[in-house]
């Protein structure tokens, strides 16, 4: 009996080994340059240890020269990453229809908040574009820069009681009050007062999505990898009390302006005039687009100011430049407005510059809608395959951006970005799937930037990080640990 066992196990033993040896060798059978896996990992054991910037890069670097693409492994499962613009933009643009989804995973029927514009697929993502594009329009967001005019004077105020003569502050802190104060007012319609309550409901499960989500690293790719599984097993994407309180505020905040008519010039309202004018959209799908509005905008924002103040600190001439550049557009339209923040080019360059250094998600997935065969090869990615775009990687490629590792905003002159491939920049995406607030983001890092630049000079201080490392466990990219500057009125 002994002996039937032990015959038994080797096997299994055996097929298990034929059977890991044969899906390993899917790359090789097509003739695909790929890096070597190592089981059960693949091509992943340093994921949840060490950031998806650093490991994408790393994996980039390693094969740019064996091809346009190259294939991997997640465990088991293939996958590919693009590391020619061509083809890069072939499967944002082009192709598109081939690559229509993002690979995240939501789960709308356990947890209807994960069901947002960002997430969801298919033609659900199509319709619900289709009734969201209008309230991203240009004149919308202007209709809001009231919002952002009031913030920003809560925020000099903030730094004039907290800095005095010169001080140091926590730069990430600084400017993640600032955004959630203009993100929980736009689109929720509710003051946060973060200035004056650092413990502001908000801030804490805004902050807690991104720092402590409810997945992580492998767990978090398995998930976009086998989305079906999760649903069935009924696993959700967002934090219960996360999403308890952006449900319950919503909620709150609808029933109390229907009831009384108020009409607030914001996100929230522009989600209820669509009902109004027969577009419909339920209690959840405002709930979950109102979510992720204010994730992305919170987040994304305030790591971007922050990462432009950083450099600015670290390179005072293009400090001086940019302030010279908000001073001089205040001076001709007569204070911080609308007009004046869309008319500083210099600073709009140190955004771009700021977000190819540092994009908020440093590897953008699409997943195969149907077998695609790569132009000009015999390759073909089968359905659901993911493939990987490696945004931080390409837009540190010394062949694109000559001393890649330098802040340099004149790369961001007009004269400049037409000399480059458009998908050489690509921090919002790019197609049909690019992000859909972009202008509001980009709105709201000029006011937060300008109203600093215009009252401070901001230098390093003794605990400012040099080179800053990245955390691994955040879904986006953020400092491994605080990010502190010095402030000195001018």
């Amino acid at each position: 009996m002994a002996s039937q066992f032990l015959l038994a196990l080797v096997v299994i033993a055996i097929l298990c080994f034929v059977y890991i040896k044969k899906k390993y060798e899917f790359w090789a059978s097509y003739g695909v340059p790929y890096l070597e896996p190592e089981f059960p990992y693949g091509n992943f054991k340093e994921a949840g240890h060490t950031s998806m910037a650093d490991l994408s890069t790393k994996q980039y670097r390693l094969m740019k020269g064996e091809g346009t693409f190259f294939g991997m492994y997640f465990f088991l499962q293939p996958l590919i990453m693009v590391t020619d613009l061509d083809l890069v933009k072939t499967i944002l643009i082009k192709d598109f229809n081939f690559f229509p989804n993002r690979a995240m995973y939501y789960n709308i029927k356990d947890d209807p908040l994960s069901g947002n514009l960002f997430a969801v697929e298919d033609n659900y993502w199509r319709t619900l574009r289709t009734k969201l594009s209008p309230t991203f329009s240009s004149g919308k967001i202007k209709l809001m820069f009231h919002i952002l005019k009031a913030v920003s004077d809560n925020l000099t105020d903030y730094l004039e009681n907290m800095v005095g003569k010169g001080n140091e502050l926590e730069a990430k802190d600084c400017m993640a009050r600032f955004t959630v104060d203009i993100i929980g007012s736009c689109a929720f319609g509710i003051d946060c007062n973060s200035f004056n309550d650092p413990d502001s409901r908000f801030r804490k499960f805004g902050t807690q999505v991104f720092d402590k989500p409810r997945h992580r690293g492998l767990a978090r790719l398995f998930l976009r990898l086998f989305p079906e599984v999760g649903r069935s097993l009924n696993i959700k994407a967002v934090r219960d009390d996360a999403s308890g309180f952006f449900n319950g505020v919503v909620r709150d905040t609808v029933n109390y302006r229907l009831r009384n008519g108020s009409n607030r010039k914001d996100f929230l309202n522009l989600l209820l005039e669509l009902k109004h004018s027969g577009v419909y959209l339920s209690m959840d799908e405002i709930a979950a687009q109102s979510f992720i509005f204010f994730l992305a905008g919170f987040e994304a924002s305030s790591s971007n100011q922050t990462y432009c103040l950083y450099e600015l600190a670290l390179n005072q001439e293009c400090q001086n430049k940019a302030r010279k550049c908000v001073q001089q557009a205040i001076t001709k339209h007569g204070g911080l407005t609308y007009e004046a923040v869309c008319d500083m080019s210099y600073l709009d360059q140190c955004i771009k510059e700021t977000l190819r250094l540092y994009p908020s998600v440093p590897v953008l997935e699409r997943k195969a809608f149907q077998n695609y065969q790569i132009p000009n090869t015999k390759v073909v990615i089968p359905r659901g395959t993911l493939v990987q775009i490696p945004v931080f990687a390409i837009h540190r490629d010394e062949n694109i951006y000559p001393s890649p590792l330098g802040f340099d905003p004149d790369r961001f002159a007009p004269g400049e970005i037409i000399k480059r491939h458009s998908c050489a920049f690509i921090p919002f995406g790019e197609g049909p799937r690019i992000c859909i607030g972009l202008r509001f983001g980009m709105l709201q890092s000029r006011v937060g930037l300008a109203t600093v630049l215009n009252r401070y000079r901001v230098t390093t201080c003794s605990k400012t990080t040099i080179p800053l490392e990245y955390s691994s466990s955040a879904s986006v990219l953020q400092p491994k640990g605080p990010l502190w500057l010095r402030f000195e009125p001018l």
